[in-house]
C-alpha cells in the first residue's frame, strides 16, 4: 500500500497567525514541530493500516518546514523547491490514496489563514466554473490520477470545504475558526489522536476509483491587471476579463501549467506562493 501524503502549515493544530507559518515570524520554529506531530499521526495512522510505503511532500511556503530528522521513519521526504507539481509534487497514479494535513480554506472564506496558493495577489478561483481553492484543486488533480483522498485535516472550515467537494472524504477538525487569525484550538494530543485513528480507518477501507480524463477549464481573478495581461502570452491562456484569465486542459497537466502561472506572478510582485 501506497500513501502520499500533501503537507501545508496553515490548517495545522494549534497554529491561527502569520507569525505562526512564515520563516522568521516569532513562533515559527514552534509551528513547524507542531506541524512535524500532526504529519506523523497521519503517518503513523497510514502504518496502522497496513501501509508499506509513505511519501510525504512539504507543500507549505518554502517547502523546507519539516526536518527531515523530526519525521516519522516509515516516511519518505520531498523538500526544497520549486517542484514541477508544487504541493502535489511526487503523487502518481501507483499511490493508493492522499492525505492533506494541515490545509485551510480558500480565498475569501472566514477560515484560519484562508488563501489561495498567493495570499492576496489570487482574489478568486474557479474549476468548471465551482469555486475552488487549494483543497478542491488538490482533490480534482488527485481525481485526475485515479488516487483518491482518504483524509484531510485542517480547521472547521477547511473540514466542510472537502465536504462540499466529496463528501466520502473523512475530515478531521483540529481548530474551529473563530476569525481568519483566531481559533478554538482542540488539545494537542487529542487532535492528534484523532488523526492517527481517522487515517488508519480511511485508509484501511479506501476505495478504487477511476482515472477522471476529462478536460476541465481553470480561471483565476488576479489583484494585478498586468499579471493577467502577461499571463496571456502563454499559449491557451485567455483572458475572461481584465483581471481574469484562463485555459483549458486535462489534469494534472493543468495543475503543473497552474504553477507557472504562479511563478510569473511572484516575478511581476513582491508576493511568493506560499500555499
Amino acid at each position: 500500500m501506497r500513501i502520499y501524503l500533501s503537507a501545508d502549515m496553515e490548517g495545522i493544530t494549534g497554529l491561527v497567525d502569520a507569525d505562526d507559518v512564515q520563516p522568521g515570524g516569532r513562533d515559527y520554529e514552534r509551528g513547524r514541530r507542531m506541524m512535524a506531530e500532526d504529519v506523523n499521526a497521519a503517518i503513523a495512522g497510514a502504518v496502522a493500516a497496513g501501509a508499506t510505503h509513505v511519501t510525504v511532500n512539504d507543500a507549505h511556503g518554502p517547502m523546507r518546514n519539516l526536518l527531515p530528522e523530526t519525521l516519522h521513519p516509515a516516511a519518505r521526504l520531498i523538500r526544497g523547491k520549486p517542484k514541477n507539481m508544487g504541493m502535489l509534487d511526487g503523487l502518481t497514479s501507483g499511490h493508493d490514496a492522499v492525505l492533506c494535513v494541515g490545509y485551510h480554506s480558500r480565498a475569501g472564506e472566514p477560515g484560519v489563514l484562508s488563501h489561495s496558493f498567493m495570499g492576496h495577489e489570487i482574489e478568486d478561483m474557479w474549476l468548471d466554473g465551482r469555486p475552488v481553492g487549494e483543497i478542491g484543486l488538490a482533490h480534482a488533480t488527485a481525481a485526475a490520477l485515479g488516487v483518491p483522498v482518504a483524509v484531510l485535516t485542517g480547521d472547521d472550515r477547511a473540514c466542510e470545504e472537502m465536504t462540499e467537494w466529496d463528501p466520502s472524504v473523512t475530515t478531521v477538525a483540529v481548530k474551529y475558526a473563530h476569525d481568519r487569525f483566531a481559533a478554538e484550538l482542540r488539545p494537542a494530543e487529542e487532535a492528534r489522536a484523532a488523526i492517527e485513528e481517522a487515517v488508519a480507518t480511511a485508509v484501511a477501507g479506501s476505495r478504487i476509483v477511476a482515472a477522471n480524463v476529462d478536460p476541465a477549464v481553470l480561471a483565476v481573478r488576479w489583484q494585478s491587471a498586468s499579471v493577467a495581461s502577461v499571463l496571456q502570452g502563454i499559449p491557451g491562456v485567455t483572458a475572461r476579463d481584465s483581471r481574469t484569465v484562463q485555459a483549458r486542459g486535462a489534469l494534472p497537466g493543468l495543475y503543473r501549467q497552474f504553477g507557472v502561472w504562479m511563478r510569473v506572478a511572484a516575478s511581476m510582485t513582491d508576493q511568493q506562493p506560499y500555499c
